[in-house]
């Protein structure tokens, strides 16, 4: 066997990897690189994590990063924005900039 051979990633088909993937996924975590093809093309490939998957998770964000996300959530954030807008309003020595 030449080491172009020896080189070569299995290709498996989308039926076949259904069924087998299970054993599938116990040949990729020792080690093997695995083609899936869907009618002869390859698709996708399944290999073993590398060291920036299973490696420490990253630190949590800080600040404004850390409640992306949460203030979609808040159903009175328009409320408090026009309440805080109206304030400013009122002060004499604080204009308020327009919300349209």
């Amino acid at each position: 066997m030449t080491s172009r051979q020896q080189n070569v990633t299995p290709s498996i088909g989308v039926a076949e990897a259904k069924r087998h993937f299970s054993q599938l996924l116990d040949r990729v975590a020792d080690g093997e690189r695995l083609v899936i093809s869907r009618r002869g093309r390859p698709a996708v490939v399944l290999v073993p994590p590398t060291g920036e998957l299973t490696g420490p998770a990253p630190p949590a964000p800080i600040g404004l990063a850390a409640v992306t996300g949460g203030l979609a959530e808040w159903d009175e954030l328009e409320k408090v924005v026009e309440e805080i807008y109206a304030d400013r309003r009122r002060s004499a020595d604080r204009d308020a900039p327009s919300l349209e």
